[in-house]
């Protein structure tokens, strides 16, 4: 029956049965997971809001990331919780195209807002005296803007592909939907949709990683010709970045590895852990080494923590 098309209003979520052994120790640690990233990146964010001596472009666009990290994570994660506790492996059509719509839209988003927070950094450091012109908190916002309507195009055009494909089957290797995992189901040849989807993905990744790397090796090298103190701060703001930009596009490489291994029969727990790698880590994280490793964002969230604590 492989060769009749699909009609079925719902899909099968193999990865939630395969983590069902252990299905509460899963729930309680992604729970605790949920929460931490809600509490981290929403904190960040009302002190950003709140603070104005951090109405600065370098916060606006933290604050865009934790709101992204929020977004990303609520895409999967209540609902993961809950088919868990429940013991549920189906999702319906029409829930199974939001979520896979919502999870690709974060990752862009994701790329984007790095890309904007290295440029917002090289103008900082490689060209200090006009930064207060060219980069605005209107600027930032704008470019944010414009970086979601950008990806909101790319990744309805996916939704669009995905959604006219004809199925024939309804079993989706993973815990949570994914255009890639629609597109295997597909019952004809389906290579033109796939490589739509790489190129535009790899083209996309391609691309800010040069605008990174080319806005870092700026950076560096004026740190190298400048007083040791200028320079010492502005690697600390550039390892900072480094270090959430690497563990974003580990999580990335992960998930795209996933993809390009689903015809080899790659085993499911190997599924889950790429997507949670690619998924669950980067909102985790990144409010974490934020918050830790950028200096005024950190004294504010402890002065504001103070206060909470006090009365």
């Amino acid at each position: 029956m492989e060769n009749v098309f699909n009609t079925s209003t719902s899909f099968i979520l193999l990865g939630i049965g395969e983590m069902e052994h252990y299905k509460y120790l899963y729930c309680t640690f992604l729970l605790v997971t949920y929460l931490l990233i809600l509490n981290f990146s929403s904190f960040i964010i009302f002190v950003v809001f709140v603070d104005e001596s951090l109405h600065e472009p370098m916060y606006t666009l933290i604050a865009n990331l934790m709101l992204n990290g929020i977004f990303g994570a609520s895409s999967f994660l209540p609902k993961l919780i809950l088919d868990l506790f429940l013991s549920s492996k189906v999702i319906s059509r029409a829930a199974c195209f939001i979520q896979s719509f919502c999870a690709t839209l974060f990752t862009y988003c994701e790329i984007s807002t790095f890309t904007i927070m290295a440029y917002d950094t090289y103008v900082a450091v490689c060209h200090p005296l006009h930064y207060a012109t060219i980069m605005t908190n209107k600027t930032a916002l704008k470019l944010i803007a414009g970086s979601l309507i950008f990806s909101l195009i790319i990744v309805a055009l996916l939704l669009l592909i995905s959604s006219r494909v004809p199925l024939c089957g309804s079993y989706i290797n993973n815990f949570l939907c994914d255009y890639m995992s629609i597109f295997i189901l597909s019952c004809v040849n389906n290579s033109l949709n796939k490589l739509y989807g790489t190129i535009v993905f790899t083209a996309y990744l391609t691309g800010t990683i040069l605008t990174i790397a080319y806005s870092y090796f700026r950076i560096l090298l004026i740190c190298l010709n400048v007083s040791r103190n200028a320079g010492k701060k502005a690697i600390h703001t550039l390892v900072t970045h480094v270090l959430n930009f690497s563990i974003f596009l580990i999580g990335t490489l992960f998930i795209f590895i996933r993809y390009r291994l689903e015809s080899i029969n790659l085993a499911l727990i190997f599924h889950i852990l790429f997507s949670v790698i690619g998924l669950v880590f980067p909102p985790l994280l990144n409010p974490l080494i934020y918050g830790i490793r950028t200096k005024a964002l950190k004294v504010r969230v402890i002065s504001h923590l103070q206060k909470i604590m006090i009365g």
